[in-house]
């Protein structure tokens, strides 16, 4: 009996088929046998692959209709690539799923590790020896840039299968967030959007690789291929193998609903997922491009690789219809629903979604929102040296000028208090280190206040990239230009004061930091003009860096930076560690913002609001939803503590980046417990506060909202909020 009925899919894009796929069938069953995949044992008896399952499974059509347009030669290494990483996940699971082996698969993963080298051992599995081929016809076609980005995919859908492991070992159902990150790392479409850039001839440039669009368009992609697979694959993996990795369960249980209805949420997201591909497509990357001058023929690359990544969604999709890998009996090849009716012709699926994404309507009376109750097992500290800071940031924002340009005066000043936040978050720091952080709180809490004030009522998206240039080149070496504005004077000061000594490795990763900040800013003022409410996943990726988490998180680092290497923070334990410290502050501000921002800011950037649109729900049950996910954060963050991160340094086995990690976890404890005392204690988030700034001017004015009336303007005013 199936678990549920297949939802109806979003595809845009037609699939196509490439005219090598007999070639590359007859190929890649001769490479399989070769490299010992259909004679691997399985542990109970058997074989983990047949030649009949093999072919049943037919790869060489998935990459043939994920790969349309590439030839024969390259279409066959492709779909060896596919099989050697369907194979390896089912001997993986077939050799340790069951038995519980944990040393074994370390072994058997840190081996396969030295097959992507230039001096690789001898192979003693299928998986090895695959991997060993494949490698020595891949990498001499690609740059070095290339090979770098597809180790790192290549090892990430390798290495974080323990985790898969872990999580079923200790009947461990993750939680949302952690889910879609994770699986991006052992799903493999990161790997796939690589395996993209050398079926379409097409590399993405070295300079574009790291930039928010190309980002989005690899992270959009990843997440849709993984949720479509997880709906195909929900009655093998889950009802019938017992694995607790899919995206319908993780919110079945997360919820609290039926698997029908989870599967359709699931949908929900896949359909937002591939309309924030579309977005990016269309909009950012377009605007990218013009922006830094991109000539022509890398500009042609982008373009091949965004449409590679489009053919295989649509290919991937019919691939999952016709493979007996699947949950797909009953379903249509090719077969995509369509509106209907007079004057719908050229509306796509998913247009109720899309329009309900930008019907918004801002300054909506809300009222005061209690916040629930949250899980926060941290006990509150305090620095001494309190009182001084205070008095120090009086006298730095003063000299700044942060009291001089309407957005702020003395009184909200002393009301927002970022001196108790930051003797909160830094109990432990010298005078000088709170001091230093306070004026950090402080620049960064002004820059929050003034885009939407400076940049937001005007639409002036082009003053606000050009302050950031600015901005930018303050924390340049080279060339800095005299400060002039507070924003500006605030940034010099502190770069100098937390920069000047740092080594050049710490220096430009807390640039980044940031630069990734003042960015998002104008993210949002973007999404703003668009009158669009962020796709759920682009927002909380998004939150950490607009909350400056990221920039918090660095400054935590600064101290210890030649003790740990910036690949043990870039590790699953630690990253996971991080994002979730980070999402349940940002959500702890979310939560108690939430009038000041909806109803006397008209804002769009809220989780709640967020969580409202998605899911078609009202507030109560959207705040509800966002105090439940704050909690499995904390809790996922606790069960790290207590496993993961003892687990890493023992693997490790340095005392100093011990302490030093084990310093890092303090005090992100402190960072939660004081951002959430500082939320409770401030009068920047209360109704009479805010009542008071409207008053007295200090709070944009509402804008006027337009909206079309007469015959015909209907179906473009906002959908009515249940």
């Amino acid at each position: 009996m199936k678990a549920f009925t297949m939802p109806e899919f979003y595809v845009p894009h037609p699939a196509r088929l490439n005219p090598h796929l007999e070639r590359s069938r007859a190929h890649t069953m001769a490479w399989a046998k070769e490299m010992g995949m259909l004679d691997a044992p399985r542990p109970g008896g058997g074989v983990v692959w047949t030649a009949e399952e093999l072919d049943r499974m037919d790869y060489a059509l998935m990459c043939a209709y994920t790969h349309p347009d590439c030839d024969g030669p390259a279409l066959d290494l492709v779909t060896d690539w596919y099989v050697w990483v369907f194979f390896f996940d089912d001997h993986f699971l077939e050799l340790f799923k069951h038995s519980r082996d944990f040393a074994g698969a370390q072994h058997y993963l840190d081996r396969l590790e030295l097959f992507m080298g230039d001096d690789p051992p001898e192979p003693e599995n299928p998986a090895e020896a695959g991997l060993k081929d494949l490698w020595e016809r891949t990498v001499p076609h690609m740059s070095a840039g290339w090979r770098e980005r597809f180790v790192v995919s290549t090892h990430n859908l390798m290495v974080e299968s323990m985790w898969e492991l872990e999580n079923i070992d200790r009947g461990r159902i993750a939680n949302p967030i952690e889910y879609v990150q994770m699986r991006r790392r052992v799903g493999g479409a990161p790997w796939s959007a690589n395996l993209v850039e050398f079926a379409a001839g097409a590399e993405v440039p070295g300079h574009l690789a790291a930039t928010r669009p190309l980002r989005v368009l690899s992270d959009a992609f990843s997440d849709a291929v993984h949720l479509r697979n997880d709906l195909f694959s929900y009655q093998r993996e889950v009802a019938e193998e017992g694995e607790n990795s899919n995206a319908v369960l993780v919110l079945e249980k997360f919820l609290g609903v039926t698997t029908q209805e989870a599967a359709e949420r699931v949908n929900d997201l896949l359909t937002s997922r591939l309309q924030q591909f579309e977005t990016t497509a269309l909009t950012e990357l377009p605007a990218l491009l013009a922006e830094r001058a991109v000539p022509p023929h890398e500009q042609a690359a982008v373009a091949l690789y965004a449409k590679g990544l489009q053919d295989w969604q649509s290919g991937g999709h019919e691939w999952h219809m016709r493979s007996s890998r699947y949950m797909n009996e009953g379903m249509v090849s090719g077969k995509v629903r369509q509106p209907h009716g007079l004057g719908t012709a050229t509306l796509r699926i998913g247009a109720e979604k899309r329009a309900r994404q930008h019907s918004h309507v801002p300054f909506e009376r809300v009222g005061p929102q209690p916040v629930p109750e949250l899980h926060l097992p941290y006990p509150l500290r305090m620095s001494p040296h309190l009182d001084a800071a205070r008095r120090h940031a009086a006298v730095w924002a003063r000299e700044m000028g942060f009291l001089d340009e309407a957005i702020w005066d003395e009184r909200r000043f002393s009301g927002i208090d970022l001196a108790h936040c930051a003797a909160m978050i830094n109990a432990d720091g010298a005078s000088e280190e709170v001091f230093l952080t306070t004026d950090w709180l402080i620049w960064g809490t002004y820059g929050d206040d003034y885009y939407p004030v400076a940049f937001g009522a005007t639409r002036d998206l082009s003053g606000a990239r050009a302050l950031n240039t600015r901005l930018k080149a303050i924390m340049r070496e080279d060339f800095a230009p005299e400060p002039g504005a507070p924003m500006e004077r605030g940034l010099a000061d502190l770069w100098r004061r937390t920069a000047a000594s740092l080594p050049e490795r710490a220096r430009a990763g807390f640039r980044t930091a940031v630069e990734d900040m003042i960015d998002s800013w104008v993210w949002e003022l973007d999404n703003e003009a668009a009158g669009r409410i962020p796709d759920p996943v682009d927002y909380i990726e998004m939150r950490r860096r607009t909350f400056g988490s990221d920039l918090t998180a660095s400054l935590a680092r600064l101290a210890a930076a030649e003790v740990v290497d910036d690949a043990v923070y870039q590790s699953r334990v630690m990253r996971e560690l991080e994002t979730a410290a980070q999402d349940y502050a940002c959500f702890t501000n979310d939560l108690f913002s939430y009038q000041k921002e909806i109803e006397f800011e008209g804002e769009l950037h809220n989780m709640v609001l967020v969580v409202e649109n998605f899911l078609d729900v009202d507030r109560v049950t959207a705040r509800a939803i966002v105090a439940d996910l704050m909690n499995e954060r904390m809790r996922q963050f606790e069960h790290i503590l207590a496993n993961g991160l003892p687990a890493m340094l023992a693997m490790i086995g340095d005392p100093e980046v011990s302490r030093v990690l084990e310093r890092h976890a303090a005090l992100l404890k402190d960072w939660m417990a004081g951002i959430m005392e500082w939320h409770r204690r401030c009068v920047r988030y209360t109704e009479p506060e805010l009542l008071r700034l409207r008053a007295e001017s200090f709070a944009p004015p509402p804008r006027l909202v337009l909206l079309p009336s007469g015959l015909g303007t209907s179906a473009v005013r906002p959908l009515p909020r249940r």
